[in-house]
């Protein structure tokens, strides 16, 4: 689908904000990037420079990034929202801000324009509520950072139309997205849901002394690591062999982890003030330095892996079995 000429925005600018932004020039969308409050001004033309710079440099594209700070707009007046066919809202998670935001942008959005949430545990059912056309709301969950992955989520929330959806599904691709369309709302949507079931199992075997915080992170990155990057959970389970995963599942599920409360070991780290990278406290102890090359690394990691993931689609093998049928 082609992208050129069709404006949106992005309101919020923190880091996934800025790497939001960054995806739709990259895509050749016409860019406003509005700042909600102050701050964001102070960092997001730099953070978007630095990402279409390092793009470029690891050849995710062949223009200079120039070429894009030519179609981007970094505002604070919501006015410069009113041509736009698509907004992200970006902002913290917390329903009163972004219902206080909604009626800002609505002010100048068009009617039959989208508006879509980038949250990833409030309720797309909920937030639609607070808006004037529900029917066009949806929620875009992307990944940071959100110029390399090929993750998006996009939730129908009760209200919505669902060919809204469908419309975001096909424009997405020209994002650079293999996307997933959650047809209908649930709490976490679909990655969270998995995710967070696998963090809980994680911690719940560290607090309980089977394995240290760096034999589970080993575990996950020469195991799971391995493969799903490429083929995802159930055609792993095809792959491997679905009638064994069967008679795992009646031994193993009955014994894993089903609390509803938040693990001490995170409350703790949190508590004491941890950020993770973000201040140098988390799981990890972090020497001076250390946790600025670890952010500088996974994002050239990103870039890396981008690459790999590219030459496997998902329809990879299916583009082996129409060249074998052209062949024969």
């Amino acid at each position: 689908m082609e992208t050129r000429g069709i404006p949106v925005a992005v309101v919020g600018l923190g880091l996934m904000g800025c790497s939001i932004a960054t995806c739709l020039l990259l895509a050749g969308h016409p860019v406003v990037a509005l700042a909600p409050i102050p701050d964001d001004l102070l960092h997001a033309e730099a953070r978007i420079r630095e990402h279409l710079e390092k793009a470029f440099s690891n050849k995710l594209t062949p223009n200079l990034p120039e070429t894009y700070f030519q179609n981007l707009t970094i505002t604070e007046d919501y006015a410069a929202l009113t041509d736009c066919r698509l907004v992200v809202e970006c902002t913290i998670e917390n329903i009163s801000i972004k219902g206080s935001v909604y009626k800002k942008i609505e002010r100048y959005l068009s009617a039959d324009a989208l508006l879509t949430s980038n949250t990833s545990a409030i309720p797309i059912s909920t937030l639609q509520q607070l808006t004037a056309h529900p029917a066009r709301f949806l929620g875009l969950h992307w990944t940071e950072p959100a110029h390399t992955t090929r993750f998006l989520e996009i939730i129908c929330g009760d209200q919505t139309d669902v060919e809204n959806g469908e419309y975001l599904y096909e424009l997405s691709h020209a994002w650079g997205k293999e996307p997933i369309l959650v047809r209908k709302d649930i709490a976490g949507f679909i990655t969270n849901r998995l995710m967070y079931a696998m963090y809980r199992e994680a911690i719940s075997l560290v607090e309980g002394g089977y394995a240290t915080i760096e034999d589970v992170d080993r575990s996950c990155r020469n195991n799971a690591g391995y493969f799903m990057t490429m083929v995802g959970i159930f055609r792993w389970m095809d792959l491997t062999g679905v009638h064994a995963y069967h008679t795992v599942m009646q031994r193993l599920l009955p014994t894993l982890n089903n609390s509803t409360e938040v693990p001490e070991l995170i409350d703790k780290v949190v508590r004491e003030g941890g950020r993770g990278v973000a201040n140098g406290k988390g799981f990890y102890e972090y020497e001076p330095g250390e946790a600025e090359l670890w952010e500088q690394t996974f994002s050239d990691f990103t870039y890396e892996i981008r690459e790999l993931a590219l030459r496997y689609p998902s329809d990879v093998v299916k583009q082996k079995l129409k060249k074998l049928s052209v062949d024969s």
